[in-house]
């Protein structure tokens, strides 16, 4: 089922640098930062592999790669971060619990923002997974609009730019390193579902806590 899906992303993604070129580039970016599971683990390298290799062009076209896919990351990113800042806080603390958020997480996250805002934007943007849903929170936080530009931009240069030198330099042999590594698809799958459920468990605890906490002081009024 995994290669299947894998193998889908792979043509879609192919197809549709055939049809628009790097404006393909721009809009799968856009869409991954938007917090939809579209990887660029596969946009980029494809990118440096179909767009650039392919081409014949030479290997500084993988700057060009960079650029165009921070800007589809910044793009998708500033469409997540005012969801966060719209809806803001009021909104969580109201709904949250069926996002498992809970209000001492909206503080932690308030707290962490504005100390360590723009190194948290940047250093996230270099990491799996966590890059695309780090622009929410940051909304909520109300984090400053053009530093939480100018840092997603430049990790996701570097991101970027890797991921196509990658594709670049491996070219077809991409797909070779990919079908060894399936192997591990499984084992990787497995702890992140340990993962998962520690997680839920642990909200779901500190929810309950929270309920109880909310309703003894409804019941205890000063």
């Amino acid at each position: 089922m995994i290669h299947a899906i894998e193998e889908a992303l792979l043509n879609f993604t192919t197809d549709l640098y055939g049809a628009i070129g790097w404006g393909g580039v721009l809009v799968l970016m856009a869409v991954e930062s938007a917090a939809i599971p579209f990887p660029s683990e596969i946009i980029m390298p494809l990118a440096g592999w179909k767009l650039i290799l392919d081409q014949g062009h030479s290997e500084w076209y993988v700057l060009f790669a960079g650029l165009v896919g921070a800007a589809g990351n910044l793009l998708g990113s500033l469409i997540a971060y005012w969801a966060g800042a719209l809806g803001g806080r009021p909104l969580l603390e109201k709904y949250g619990k069926y996002v498992l958020v809970t209000r001492r997480d909206l503080d932690r996250a308030d707290t962490w923002f504005a100390k360590r805002g723009e190194l948290t934007v940047f250093v996230t943007r270099l990491l799996p997974v966590v890059r695309t849903f780090i622009s929410v929170p940051a909304g909520v936080a109300r984090m400053n609009i053009w530093k939480f530009s100018a840092y997603t931009f430049a990790g996701a240069f570097i991101w970027s730019a890797g991921l196509a030198w990658g594709g670049y330099l491996l070219g077809e042999n991409w797909e070779d390193l990919r079908s060894k590594g399936r192997a591990f698809d499984w084992p990787i799958i497995g702890a992140i579902l340990l993962l998962a459920a520690w997680f839920v468990r642990h909200k779901v605890k500190e929810l309950r806590a929270e309920s109880r906490a909310s309703k003894h002081i409804d019941h205890n009024p000063r």
